[in-house]
């Protein structure tokens, strides 16, 4: 299963991988291009996929939240930075141990998207549960809604497969160490992993379908959530198929 999920994987990620290849001189653009191939890598293309379901649903039946889209970003910018900062401080062998740490979370992935699936169909009740893109006038709210999302974006950001572990710690990391600006390039990264995930948030704001299904009453928006549920169900499967 992975092997075929690589192959689409690389049939995607290829025209971007060469482009990165070109401009390995200017080492931002460099990031940024590398992010992006990161982004169809197998381990980070369902977790993207799985949140461009998530939030995708809930921005077409509430609305956009653009505030908590920059916390999901700014999650995946702290995940970034800090394994970018623990190897600069603890060095490249601490860094040959680190997949050791990243099997077993990137397993976690699959069950965690069966989870939230089964919670949008309504299988189960949660006495607490971070707010995800929940619009709120509350202040408590908000911040619920904020950390939520800033969570889901470090915690999606964790899934490490072979071909995230050489994007990440055999080529942007080596240039992180010798750039002179190098501190804000795992970061750049992260930014180049949310594009796919930004352009359909956009797509939707620019068409106009943000809150569209709110406006169509609350029948037709359970039914988007649990379709939206199942959707996530079958990712959280396909995963597991994938990487256990």
């Amino acid at each position: 299963m992975y092997e075929f999920v690589d192959n689409i994987s690389y049939f995607l990620r290829e025209p971007f991988m060469h482009a990165a290849n070109s401009v390995e001189s200017i080492p931002i653009l460099f990031a940024l291009l590398l992010g992006i191939v990161g982004a169809l890598a197998p381990c980070q293309f369902s977790s993207n996929v799985s949140a461009i379901t998530l939030y995708g649903t809930n921005s077409i039946r509430k609305g956009i939240s653009w505030q908590e889209t920059a916390y999901f970003v700014a999650g995946k910018i702290a995940a970034f930075s800090a394994l970018g900062m623990i190897v600069y401080f603890l060095g490249q062998e601490f860094q040959q141990q680190l997949p050791l740490f990243f099997e077993p979370m990137r397993k976690v992935l699959g069950p965690v998207l069966i989870l939230i699936g089964a919670y949008m169909l309504g299988l189960f009740q949660m006495r607490w549960t971070l707010r995800l893109w929940k619009k709120s006038e509350a202040n408590g709210n908000t911040r619920k809604g904020n950390w939520g999302a800033f969570m889901l974006g470090f915690t999606f950001s964790l899934g490490f497969c072979p071909t995230m572990f050489l994007l990440f710690f055999l080529l942007l990391m080596p240039l992180t160490l010798s750039s002179a600006y190098g501190v804000i390039l795992p970061g750049v990264f992260a930014i180049g992993t949310s594009i796919p995930f930004l352009f359909v948030i956009f797509l939707i704001w620019y068409l106009g379908f943000g809150g569209k299904v709110l406006k169509k009453g609350r029948k037709f928006g359970l039914f988007i959530q649990r379709f939206a549920g199942s959707l996530m169900i079958v990712f959280g499967i396909l995963d597991m198929l994938t990487f256990w």
